[in-house]
């Protein structure tokens, strides 16, 4: 029985990336079809491929360039050699996708930039990751995902009041430019398959966690003042709303989140009105005009929250139709009932360790054409292949070899 194309098998993408933001997008491209060829140096590779947690009885198994470059091909080549950059330029040739994230100018000095491949396929859709993006002061400087979460106001939207802001541990910059390069490439894609005119196509850390803060930026620049952190009480003084964080009697966390029709339903759904009204914090509205209303509001309700248990909070709430949730640390999110049932964390067998193991799943669900979870590739392990695709025989392939081309 053979099995099912993805929605993206007719696409070839090559990829001189490493790191993060600049390999899942073409990774979540594999994940549907796509053919992905992943340019390493010889002997070296990636060196990402020696990064979080490593496992296997060498270290070859890397939590971090499993989960950033599953199902692509590997191949070899050193591109400060002519002969190299002749079999790059033909698999540019036969390509729909190029992408790369080297700092600013490094492309074109190895012989790669986005017109020294336009003139060998006007078609190629050309994707370019950079730090701070093409403009500006910063634009020549190198980064990372601390510096797209530090420039982007990431770090004050999970600030409490009173407490330094700091990046996070997880590297939303990196994931959020990802997958906002994987749409602007598809789109480019689709023009480029329409017109038979490719294009560049340009994002960044920064730029891309800028879009991450959405309608909560737009609030902050009309308003021409920072927004409330530790709960997020928005709206009017009329019409407020709030979305907040408390800890039950054993310190778990649980989050809800209502509009001004919940507030009084949702409050006398869990027997906190009565106590709100003795304090004077019944009244939500009033955190958008008082700090002294807003820290006894978030106060009262901190101290109530703390009489009972998450479990029986969360089911008042969502009884009553408001939104609530625990509030999961990655280990328990990793674990939580919907995001198994949705595959959105997944199994893979790894025969080397004799055990499965837990990586992402897919965040789509596809009638037709589902996504495949593969495994991330040995270093040079496509060159074969790929390189025999191209015309080479097994001669020339082991000359390359021995001369380090490969």
């Amino acid at each position: 029985m053979s099995m099912v194309k993805g929605p993206l098998s007719d696409v070839r993408v090559v990829a001189c990336s490493t790191a993060q933001a600049g390999t899942v997008p073409y990774m979540l491209m594999a994940d549907l079809g796509a053919e992905v060829i992943k340019i390493e140096a010889p002997g070296a590779g990636d060196p990402s491929r020696r990064a979080g947690e490593l496992l296997g009885a060498n270290g070859e198994i890397s939590s971090f360039f499993e989960t950033n470059n599953r199902g692509v091909k590997s191949l070899t080549l050193n591109l400060k050699s002519d002969a190299a950059r002749d079999v790059l330029y033909k698999l540019v040739r036969t390509a729909d996708i190029f992408g790369q994230n080297f700092r600013p100018g490094a492309a074109e000095r190895n012989g790669f930039g986005y017109e020294q491949l336009k003139a060998i396929n006007p078609k190629l859709v050309y994707a370019s990751v950079s730090a701070y993006g093409t403009e500006g002061p910063h634009a020549d400087l190198p980064g990372t995902d601390a510096v797209g979460q530090a420039l982007s106001g990431i770090a004050e939207a999970f600030s409490a009041p009173g407490q330094q802001m700091r990046t996070g541990v997880v590297s939303v910059a990196d994931e959020t430019c990802a997958m906002l390069t994987f749409g602007g490439v598809l789109a480019a894609l689709h023009h480029a398959r329409a017109t038979g005119v490719g294009q560049k196509v340009e994002t960044s850390l920064v730029g891309s966690a800028v879009r991450l803060m959405g309608w909560t930026l737009t609030t902050t620049m009309w308003r021409n003042q920072n927004p409330i952190t530790g709960a997020r009480i928005n709206g009017t003084r009329a019409r407020p709303g709030i979305a907040a964080c408390f800890d039950d009697a054993e310190g778990k966390p649980l989050v809800f989140q209502l509009d001004a029709k919940d507030w009084v339903r949702a409050m006398e759904a869990l027997d906190f009105m009565a106590t709100l009204k003795d304090k004077g914090a019944d009244d939500l509205g009033l955190a958008l005009v008082s700090q002294e209303k807003k820290d006894l509001i978030l106060a009262t309700l901190a101290g109530l929250f703390k009489t009972g248990r998450r479990d029986d909070w969360v089911a008042r709430l969502r009884a009553a139709d408001v939104v609530a949730t625990p509030v999961n640390t990655l280990l328990d999110a990793s674990n939580d009932a919907d995001v198994l049932a949705n595959g959105y964390v997944s199994e893979v067998e790894y025969p080397e360790l004799d055990r499965p193991l837990k990586v992402h799943g897919a965040p789509w669900r596809f009638s037709e054409t589902p996504p495949t979870i593969g495994r991330a590739p040995a270093l040079g392990q496509h060159n074969d292949e790929i390189l025999q695709s191209l015309g080479y025989d097994a001669a020339t392939i082991a000359r390359m070899a021995e001369q380090k081309i490969i």
